[in-house]
């Protein structure tokens, strides 16, 4: 097999069977779903077949049947590959996946990600679409006596595998497995017509069936019981047209019943495909609501929008950024339109969900990663059908396509799970949405209490003197154009709303700053300071709710002996083991929470045999034990992705905390991310410390949105809010900043920081990622690579390492990087990054991460 890559020309797939040329034959060049493969092949389409670019197909590709993109038909196959070698085309698998502007997004992340085209297709499309196909063997003639003595053995053997099986069926693969010369075998039967050779998709994308009752009835039933006549009259009342099983439960009948009434020929039962979609809770009908004088005038602005315009929607927190929403929408799906909402954590989506059912009922439909494979693409599919609708989802959910997209919307713009660190493409859902504004022509919403710095830059970049604040309600635009590597993006007209107070003048919380080494100098040993065990007292006194926030999960930090200093780390990583208490009487477990290693906590220190082990550091559960420890009358519910991994958790906590069958709400960063709970009245902060000191330049930036956010969620109802921010640094920028509730101030002193060091957005980042089994494997080639790209060095960027991750080794892979800076405004010349990862050897794994946010 000859391969090369994207821009030479095609190849074509190792032949196993043959073919025969025809005069008019037609040629298709595609792209093969096979790891390690990423050239384009050429295969032939056989005469009967309707295919077109765009289509999902299955192919021969060796000795199995792969899934596989059609890209384009060419006249001619290359000169030097004989027809006659070239294989045909099976079969379409799902028509119609790529129209032109949503290939045209595919190809821009692939470009401007570094990252093969088949990546990117993968990462868009739902599980198993282009899983492989298989070629099966069913009998469906009939054998007259002593016909099969005229067969071959082959042909025998294989006839009589087929009758001894119960469906008559089996996989051509089988059957060259169990039977000599099975290709021929086959042959000979397929030209008698004793069997059907046919194409079973993958299995996830096979549709669900089940049985639907219609009523054929004229109405004038005779010969039929009064039991009978009930489920007629029932069934007329639903429409004439119902699922079986929803039949049988409203009639409280048995199928036998229904069977009858089918053969008496008043009913048709037949399967039906039925699509698998996340169901949400019903929700009672919601009218819009009065809209504040900024929020009127932000849903005007959005709704005048034209084009593909963009638009930062600053609103503090519980200034009614999702009520901005749901009017903007209203009018878009009164187009016959769509809209697509993107939210950052899948903990958002029920809460989210529930609000936009309860305004648009069952045009709300939810996509992301927690559903099954099979609800993942019968939503697809759903999508496809170009009804007027909702989507909400996470980061992937950016590539919903939805044949007439009308908005987009990114709420909590800022928050870092909009982009993808792996697998690859590394992409930012707020980059590819912008692309996917422009190619649909759509306008772009970003809607953030806490902007991050890009979008803020590029909103308030309009000439001199753009960082003055704006009156309520106020709109300004701009239009930019940023440059990045070889590839170059343009900013479409971007407009500044802002929300900057909350709904009926509600106050934002006070915020109570905490010394806590003043704590300790007066005595105070608890995790919680004085301040908040009292506000603690009082939310149980007044019937109040509560969230106490901390940044880890677990119980503790690490485990270290105090005979020797010991410290229990992981076999796999760099890192020290978090201790999890699971329950009273359980087996003590520390964790790992780069690798999910895990093991029971020793009775003695490994090192010197010391019984003296000692807990240190704060996570969700150990603030869980001292609450019950010193408020057993408290109830509360622990909300971290320890308690949220099964389907369906995320809803289930939260419901329970809003039906008050909990006091308190204990979590980490997973309740700053656009929760509304208006009965909570107390936010606690249990350690804010561990947010500020990381080897991060985003470090500042990202506490002061995670603190900023967890203390949005207090004083959101009638009675008022409150924080207390418990930390050792009372002096930290961030932690006044967060307490004045200052952003612009905050933003500004960070942004001189990025532009003293050319770090975005004022400047961009190119991070490559090298990991290996072998230590000395990976230092030598990151040591290769960064030779290679001295060679590119230009006043335009310049190269950082190579250098050891901060944490080495995780999963027993050591990992190097090396971090390219890139001037703002200008065109570096980049390398030839195929070229770049030759350098990289089997056992050695790239990855590069363009705009990373994660240095770590």
């Amino acid at each position: 097999m000859v391969g090369v890559n994207l821009t030479g020309r095609s190849v074509v797939a190792e032949l196993q069977g043959y073919y025969q040329s025809q005069t008019n034959q037609r040629w298709l060049e595609v792209l093969v779903d096979c790891p390690g493969t990423q050239e384009i092949y050429i295969y032939k389409l056989p005469t009967q077949l309707t295919v077109q670019p765009g289509d999902i197909l299955s192919v021969p590709f060796g000795a199995n049947q792969v899934g596989a993109i059609a890209l384009r038909f060419v006249e001619q196959p290359p000169v030097d590959l004989s027809p006659d070698k070239i294989r045909a085309v099976e079969d379409v698998v799902s028509r119609g996946f790529f129209p032109p502007a949503y290939w045209e997004l595919l190809n821009r992340v692939a470009a401007y990600y570094y990252t093969p085209l088949i990546a990117a297709i993968r990462v868009a499309l739902p599980p198993g679409l282009l899983g492989r196909s298989q070629r099966r063997i069913k009998l469906i003639g009939e054998i007259k006596p002593g016909v099969d003595a005229f067969f071959t053995p082959a042909a025998k053997e294989i006839l009589a595998l087929l009758q001894a099986q119960p469906n008559k069926d089996y996989s051509f693969v089988y059957l060259q497995r169990q039977v000599r010369n099975a290709y021929r075998g086959v042959r000979e039967l397929l030209r008698m017509s004793l069997v059907e050779s046919y194409l079973e998709p993958p299995r996830l994308t096979r549709p669900k069936l089940q049985k639907a009752v219609t009523l054929v009835s004229t109405g004038l039933e005779r010969d039929i019981t009064s039991r009978q006549q009930e489920i007629l009259d029932v069934l007329r009342r639903q429409g004439s047209d119902i699922w079986l099983s929803e039949l049988l439960r409203l009639c409280n009948a048995s199928p036998s019943t229904l069977k009858t009434l089918e053969q008496k020929g008043y009913v048709v039962i037949e399967e039906r495909e039925m699509l698998r979609q996340e169901q949400g809770v019903l929700q009672a009908a919601d009218e819009p609501k009065i809209l504040t004088a900024a929020q009127l005038q932000a849903v005007e602005a959005i709704t005048q929008l034209e084009g593909c315009d963009r638009v930062l929607l600053h609103g503090v927190t519980g200034s009614g950024k999702t009520e901005v929403y749901l009017q903007a929408i209203a009018p878009i799906l009164r187009q016959g339109k769509s809209a697509l909402v993107l939210v950052p954590e899948i903990g958002l989506t029920p809460q989210l969900t529930d609000r936009f059912r309860a305004r648009f009922g069952s045009k709300v439909c939810v996509y992301h990663s927690a559903l099954s494979d099979g609800e993942r693409y019968d939503t697809w599919r759903q999508m496809l059908l170009g009804e007027p609708q909702v989507v909400i989802g996470t980061r992937s959910a950016i590539f919903a396509p939805l044949p007439r997209l009308g908005l987009i919307i990114l709420d909590e713009e800022h928050d870092s799970s909009f982009k993808q660190d792996s697998p690859i493409p590394t992409y930012h859902a707020r980059t590819v949405a912008q692309w996917r504004a422009e190619l649909e022509n759509c306008p772009l919403v970003l809607g953030s209490a806490t902007p991050s710095l890009e979008s803020w830059v590029i909103s308030r970049e309009q000439g001199a003197g753009s960082r003055g604040k704006r009156a309520e309600g106020a709109i300004t635009s701009h239009k930019s154009q940023v440059t990045s590597h070889n590839y170059t993006t343009h900013h479409s007209p971007t407009h500044y709303l802002s929300l900057p107070e909350r709904i009926q003048s509600r106050p934002l919380p006070p915020v109570e700053v905490v010394d806590m080494r003043q704590e300790i100098q007066e005595g105070n040993r608890s995790i919680f300071s004085r301040s908040l065990l009292e506000a603690l007292q009082q939310l149980q006194a007044r019937g109040q709710q509560g969230i106490l926030f901390i940044h880890r999960r677990g119980h503790s930090t690490f485990v270290s002996c105090r005979s020797c200093g010991y410290v229990l780390e992981c076999p796999a990583c760099d890192v020290s083991l978090s201790y999890h208490h699971v329950e009273e009487g359980a087996p003590q477990l520390l964790r790992c929470h780069y690798c999910n290693y895990s093991q029971s906590h020793p009775r003695n220190c490994p090192e010197c045999g010391s019984p003296y082990l000692k807990f240190f550091g704060s996570g969700t559960q150990r603030v869980a034990q001292e609450i019950t420890r010193l408020f057993p009358q408290l109830r509360f519910i622990r909300f971290d992705s320890d308690t949220t991994r099964t389907k369906g958790a995320h809803r289930t906590l939260l419901t329970q905390f809003a039906n008050r069958e909990a006091d308190l709400l204990i979590g980490t960063q997973m309740l700053t991310k656009g929760l509304d709970l208006p009965q909570v009245t107390l936010i606690g902060v249990v350690a804010a410390d561990g947010l500020l000191h990381l080897p991060d330049y985003r470090a500042a930036e990202r506490a002061f949105q995670t603190l900023t956010q967890v203390a949005g969620r207090a004083g959101r109802g009638d009675d008022p809010g409150r924080v207390i921010l418990q930390t050792y640094t009372p002096d930290h920028p961030v932690i006044q900043a967060v307490q004045q509730h200052e952003y612009e101030g905050f933003v500004e002193a960070e942004l001189q920081q990025r532009v003293a060091l050319n770090y975005p957005p004022h400047g961009r980042l190119i991070l490559l990622r090298l990991s290996s089994v072998e230590a000395n494997a990976v230092e030598n080639t990151a040591g290769a690579i960064a030779s290679y790209l001295n060679n590119y060095i230009t006043p335009s960027w310049e190269i950082l390492g190579p250098a050891p991750a901060n944490i080495l080794r995780v999963a027993n892979r050591y990992r190097w990087q090396i971090l390219l800076k890139i001037a703002p405004d200008l065109q570096p010349v980049l390398p030839n990054w195929q070229q770049v990862r030759s350098l990289c050897p089997n056992n050695v794994s790239l990855t590069i991460d363009v705009d990373p946010l994660n240095l770590m």
